[in-house]
């Protein structure tokens, strides 16, 4: 499909509306796929196709790689088609699959489609997509806030003064990950010995993957219970790891991943997640006397000010961005 709207594109400048039936007679195989699920793939093609005719910068839509794309497929609840049980799934043209039933489901919540992907690993994963009532809770008035700084060891400091103290995750499975790259590098590629390995790198990736989520999880979900309001900086993160030669640091720490979480967690409240200018100096801003200092290396570890105050840099940033915060927070509400 993509390849004829390619090349009806070249000759006149506007996009073919064709449809998966029209393959069918020349490839009888996509019969055997659910009609659903090539009709989802039609629907994410013309919207590529109608983002580059909106917004050109994006760029042409290109085809997907077979090693490196996502592999999943999406399909619809149409009359009873998705069967969800206990311990199966029935999804369409297939027998009931066992499952592990990650969470049990409300009732009056319908199902509303299926997205079944399979990890490099070999694991298969299926989400599930319910419509529901808004589980949103009313914004209320906020209360107790706090101030995060972004830290490079142990992902995030608090105006409180306390540490995430994420435990760096990749950081202390980059011995084992980097022996098991350089046994797969010596094997004959496109050989069982090759496949197996592969399997053996991709599951330390998802080990690592795992207990970063499962950390970010559980302290997004103590800070949402814990304060009406965080205040955090807007960072550019694929900057600063790409700019300072952070790369490793930054990316272990997933502190956009953490943001996300905490972001959503807070609104299903009725908090706040209030975003500071990345270019607010909290870093050199002294939190007593408010004197801003010039010059501050990163080599700086511990802020000093004429006026006396001398505490961890970190800490002090943090508090700086809680103050900023309360000021935006003022100005909004």
């Amino acid at each position: 499909m993509l390849a004829d709207k390619i090349s009806y594109y070249q000759k006149e400048k506007k996009m073919l509306k064709n449809t998966p039936a029209g393959y069918k007679k020349e490839h009888p195989w996509l019969k055997e796929a659910d009609s659903l699920a090539l009709a989802n793939v039609q629907r994410n093609l013309e919207g590529a196709f109608r983002k580059f005719f909106r917004e050109p910068k994006v760029g042409f839509p290109n085809y997907k790689s077979k090693k490196h794309s996502r592999k999943s497929y999406t399909t619809n609840m149409v009359n009873g088609n998705i069967c969800l049980q206990e311990k199966s799934l029935k999804l369409p043209k297939m027998t009931p699959i066992k499952i592990k039933l990650h969470r049990s489901i409300p009732e009056g919540w319908k199902l509303k489609s299926v997205t079944v992907s399979r990890e490099p690993s070999g694991k298969y994963f299926a989400s599930l997509l319910f419509d529901c009532e808004n589980q949103t809770a009313e914004k209320r008035q906020a209360e107790k806030f706090l101030g995060i700084d972004f830290a490079m060891n142990g992902l995030c400091v608090f105006s409180t003064g306390e540490r995430a103290g994420y435990p760096m995750f990749y950081r202390s499975a980059e011995k084992k990950l980097a022996r098991e790259q350089r046994k797969l590098s010596r094997c004959e590629r496109g050989s069982r010995n090759y496949q197996n390995q592969r399997k053996r790198v991709a599951l330390c990736h998802e080990r690592i993957k795992n207990q970063r989520k499962d950390f970010h999880h559980k302290l997004s979900h103590n800070l949402a219970e814990k304060y009406d309001a965080v205040c955090v900086e807007d960072l550019n993160l694929k900057g600063m790891s790409g700019g300072l030669h952070f790369g490793k640091g930054i990316q272990d720490n997933g502190y956009g991943q953490f943001l996300s979480m905490l972001g959503y967690k807070l609104e299903e409240r009725g908090k706040y997640l209030i975003k500071v200018d990345r270019y607010f100096a909290s870093s050199k801003i002294c939190s007593v006397c408010g004197n801003k200092k010039k010059e501050l290396a990163l080599s700086e570890r511990t802020y000093i000010c004429e006026c006396g105050n001398r505490m961890d840099r970190d800490v002090n940033a943090a508090v700086n961005i809680l103050e900023e915060g309360k000021k935006i927070y003022i100005k909004c509400a």
